[in-house]
């Protein structure tokens, strides 16, 4: 404890339990000089021009405020003004936003072969209680099946990651992800992750959600289906109602992309044809 919050202590102390003051300041470990001690510094001055500065120019440090201060005339010396200004909490690091750097449009192409692109997106929902939770969807392009869909209040890069080293290992690895400007893809976490697999990132340019249109349309019926049909108590069931949703979409659902058929008979179609032209090879 600093100081002024033992003085404060011991003050409670005495009035509240009638504590006298020697005895207070035993309890405290504060000597009694230092409790009747009161500072003759008045800093009301260098407060009200330190704050007048910082709001007008927020991103601006100690020692910038501290010239503006001896330009407008202050003859303060530094120790001082630094004391007023850690005081006034304005030595606490401000994050800054971060900024998105420009992305090219990337044109949404059909996709004829599996693992040439998938797409991914995030969602979030709320538990009955008013608890958040989100879901992370990954989904093929070119059948249209869907891959994961992991679910839990905290989704971080590396837990991504995780999800889909899951997916590769029986799935293989993709030519390309398309994603958004989330800072979960945005990470030096995971762009080292695609780098290291030769994995192409497709970002879509912030604000055009279109251009990630297949993730966003199975995200429309997942959330017509499961998020906006239900009230759920706890993640289990949006685990178990969701695991059962997927299996119903990739094998039994027709899907009109698709010329009717189901992402599962699509993909079986294509591993037909790709087998057809390696053994005629």
């Amino acid at each position: 404890m600093d100081p002024a919050t033992k003085k404060q202590l011991i003050q409670e102390l005495v009035h509240d339990q009638g504590i006298p003051v020697s005895r207070a300041c035993k309890l405290i470990s504060l000597p009694r000089s230092q409790f009747y001690y009161s500072s003759k510094r008045d800093d009301a001055e260098v407060v009200d021009s330190l704050q007048d500065l910082a709001f007008k120019n927020p991103s601006y440090g100690f020692r910038k405020l501290f010239a503006y201060l001896r330009r407008s005339g202050k003859q303060w010396n530094h120790k001082k003004v630094y004391r007023v200004y850690k005081l006034l909490k304005l030595n606490k690091k401000r994050r800054g936003k971060r900024r998105v750097p420009a992305r090219v449009k990337q044109p949404l192409q059909k996709q004829t072969s599996m693992n040439s692109s998938w797409s991914m997106d995030f969602m979030s929902d709320s538990l009955v209680g008013c608890r958040k939770f989100r879901t992370f969807n990954v989904i093929d392009d070119c059948t249209r099946e869907v891959l994961a869909i992991e679910i839990d209040t905290s989704l971080s890069s590396k837990r991504i990651i995780r999800t889909l080293n899951r997916i590769i290992e029986y799935r293989g690895i993709p030519k390309a992800i398309r994603t958004d400007n989330g800072p979960e893809f945005t990470s030096n976490d995971f762009e080292l992750w695609c780098k290291e697999l030769g994995i192409q990132l497709q970002f879509i340019q912030p604000g055009k959600p279109m251009q990630n249109g297949y993730v966003e349309r199975f995200n429309r019926l997942y959330r017509e289906a499961i998020l906006d049909a239900y009230l759920f108590f706890d993640l289990e069931e949006v685990r178990k109602l969701t695991q059962e949703w997927m299996e119903e979409y990739n094998e039994r659902r027709p899907h009109e992309g698709l010329n009717n058929l189901t992402p599962e008979e699509w993909k079986q179609m294509i591993q037909k044809n790709e087998y057809l032209q390696l053994s005629t090879v």
